[in-house]
Parts: structure tokens; C-alpha cells; sequence
């Protein structure tokens, strides 16, 4: 039992890593899932209480770094809030639309649209926006990694010391 047990708690752990570029994937949901699982399927006992603050502490820092980088993103280059929705509209369609590239090209078109259609932002300026939406995403996925990393550094530290 314990390959079955470390197995669904691994491919947590990767989906949930798979989540930071694929955003319709809940990957703090699954990471703290899988944190739980370990707690069910063995115990608790090492996951202490300053292991949980310290996760949900994390898991608000994540959610934080999200919105401030397409927050910072998009508003750099000049954006406004029809910016920031088109961004995070494009963000979750873009990879269903466009498989692969639309988890860049989404936000970038998303973005632009939202400054063309809501501000009548002229084309070269929209345009700038986008890229600042895109630089955004990639800056939230690098922050939201290395945290995920931590948090799961952390977590096998206390478990298998």
C-alpha cells in the first residue's frame, strides 16, 4: 500500500506543479491535497501545527504573487483594468483554444483586446500591454514555483527525516 499511497501523493505534487502553466488545474488546492493524504494515509504526527501555518501562509503568498505579477504586468506597460480581465480571460481560454502557446498567446490577445475594445487604446499601445501581461504570467509562474518548491521541500523534510 505504501507504492499506492506515495504514488497518488506524487502525482499530486507533479499536477500540481503542472497547474502553474496550466491555470484551470487548482495546484495549491492539489498540493495542500496531497499533504493532507500523507496525514490520512500515515499520520499527522509530523505535520505539526507550524507546518500548517507556515503552508497556509505560503498558499496566501501564492495567491498574493499571482495577482500582483498580472497586477504589475499589465499595468508597467501602461494597462488598466480591461487589461488585467482580458489577461486573465485569455489566461484560462487561451490553452483550450490554443493548445500549448495559448497559455502565452491567451493572455497576450486577451489583454490587447481588453485596452482595444474597453479603452479604444490605440494598436501599438494595446500591443505593449500584452507583452506586459505576458511577462507577468512567466514572472508569477517563476515566483509560484519556487514557493510550490518550498512548500514540498518543507513538507519531505518533516516527513521522511
Amino acid at each position: 500500500m505504501d507504492i499506492l499511497y506515495w504514488t497518488i501523493i506524487a502525482i499530486m505534487i507533479v499536477l500540481a506543479f503542472v497547474g502553474l502553466v496550466y491555470p484551470v488545474i487548482p495546484s495549491v488546492l492539489l498540493l495542500v491535497s496531497a499533504f493532507v493524504l500523507y496525514g490520512v494515509f500515515y499520520s499527522f504526527s509530523s505535520l505539526n501545527l507550524l507546518f500548517w501555518v507556515i503552508q497556509i501562509l505560503l498558499v496566501i503568498l501564492i495567491f498574493i504573487a499571482d495577482y500582483l505579477a498580472n497586477l504589475l504586468g499589465v499595468k508597467k506597460f501602461g494597462g488598466s483594468k480591461a487589461g488585467i480581465w482580458g489577461s486573465t480571460i485569455g489566461l484560462l481560454l487561451g490553452p483550450f483554444v490554443i493548445p500549448v502557446a495559448g497559455i502565452l498567446i491567451g493572455p497576450f490577445i486577451g489583454a490587447v483586446g481588453g485596452e482595444m475594445l474597453v479603452n479604444r487604446t490605440e494598436y501599438k499601445s494595446a500591443i505593449k500591454i500584452g507583452v506586459g501581461s505576458v511577462l507577468g504570467f512567466i514572472g508569477s509562474v517563476i515566483t509560484k514555483a519556487f514557493i510550490q518548491l518550498f512548500m514540498v521541500g518543507y513538507f519531505l523534510f518533516l516527513v521522511l527525516k
